[in-house]
């Protein structure tokens, strides 16, 4: 006999049940996340429910939508991001990929970020789908990517708004405690590839080392990182308040006593609402096209390449707006509005037309670490949740 999931405690079992199962699934950004869509269309197919793919250009990831109840306006959009970052290097205490309860905390790569909201979403999603239980629809919106630069939403944000019928919100379930958070900063990354001359590392005039004149570039952004602290808004919500610069990855050079042919890094630029990121970086493209021009004249190969590799835009605060409306009384939250430092979809729905807003359950301090954990109390509060979901859209 299926269990009663319009009790809390036993939709709260249900997610939990499906949180192992999707934390399971290795969805690595580098990876495929297709055996968990198939997962999730299994499960939605149970229902009676169709679910719409929207796949990426080689057909190895694929978004996901559905729409659980009638095709009428002014439903919620339940989005949230397959893919979780790689747990390489990681001293882990116990599997990453089988879900391992320790005091009360559910340990599991995604098991904060973001698979437990997943979980939840589909656990509810036979109440959300009995025939004449809802006036107004729940929409699901998962995507790929989201943790290499949220690549894979902007399409399928693109297909919702073609051709279901307009949502009253957007509620990304990004970790949050439960809390409703009505802005995030904007992400630019980008990937600068600087190629040089081979040459005896004692003959420096007969070559160029990519290394040296990397340097010189990311000498240029740190310059910048410290600007950006020193010009911060004192009435920023964020935290920290000012627009973040950092290069996460650098590899160059062949051999100590070889002037390097190759230096490739990347960086990221973490911008609040209202800042412009290429305006910002203009001193350092600047910079970037004069050497370029420099190496060229000693080498017609050598140069600076630099790509943007993602561009997500920040989500600007809305006070009172229809999503925080919402979220607030799904959340039980009468708090302060708040502002986090990490991107999501979220600025994308908003940047689209729709009201947006970020709730859902585990804490962002826990995500992207070894032992990343859910506490079981959030996946109990994330039940309540989507209970008085159905609720307030029910006929």
């Amino acid at each position: 006999m299926a269990p009663d999931l319009h009790q809390p405690d036993r939709l709260a079992a249900r997610a939990t049940e499906l949180l192992a199962r999707l934390v399971a699934i290795d969805t690595t950004s580098r990876l495929s996340n297709l055996a968990l869509i198939e997962l999730v269309e299994a499960e939605l197919a149970h229902l009676g429910v169709d679910a719409t793919r929207v796949n990426n250009a080689d057909g190895s990831k694929a978004n996901l939508y559905a729409t659980l109840g009638p095709m009428a306006e002014g439903g919620v959009v339940l989005s949230g991001h397959t893919d979780v970052v790689p747990v390489d290097g990681q001293p882990w205490s116990s599997d990453p990929f089988a879900l391992t309860e320790r005091g009360g905390r559910l340990y599991a790569r995604g098991s904060a970020d973001m698979k437990a909201f997943l979980a939840l979403a589909l656990a509810a999603a036979p109440l959300f789908a009995e025939p004449g239980r809802l006036s107004r629809p729940v929409h699901l919106a998962f995507s790929y990517d989201e943790e290499v630069g949220c690549l894979g939403a902007p399409a399928m944000i693109a297909a919702i708004g073609k051709r279901l019928p307009a949502p009253a919100a957007v509620i990304v379930g990004e970790p949050t405690d439960m809390e409703v958070v009505g802005a995030h900063k904007g992400i630019t990354t980008y990937r600068v590839t600087v190629t040089g001359h081979e040459a005896h590392s004692s003959l420096t005039h007969l070559g160029i080392s990519a290394n040296m004149i990397a340097i010189q570039l990311m000498t240029r952004l740190s310059e910048l990182a410290e600007d950006l602290e020193r010009q911060a808004n004192v009435r920023s919500p964020f935290c920290p308040k000012h627009a973040t610069l950092t290069i996460g990855t650098m590899q160059g050079g062949t051999a100590v006593n070889i002037l390097s042919r190759e230096c490739v890094f990347q960086f990221d630029l973490r911008c609040p609402p209202g800042l412009d990121p290429v305006a910002l970086l203009q001193p350092f493209f600047d910079l970037a096209d004069r050497l370029d021009g420099e190496m060229k004249a000693r080498f017609a190969e050598a140069g600076v390449t630099v790509t943007r590799r993602s561009f997500t835009p920040a989500m600007a605060l809305r006070p009172d707006g229809a999503a925080e409306r919402i979220a607030r009384a799904l959340a039980g939250d009468n708090g302060p509005l708040r502002a986090v430092p990490y991107a999501a979809e979220a600025g994308q729905f908003q940047e689209a037309g729709f009201a947006t807003i970020i709730c859902g359950p585990g804490s962002i301090e826990q995500a992207h670490q070894p032992d990343e954990y859910i506490e079981v109390s959030q996946i109990e509060r994330g039940a309540a949740f989507m209970l008085r979901l159905a609720e307030s859209l029910a006929g």
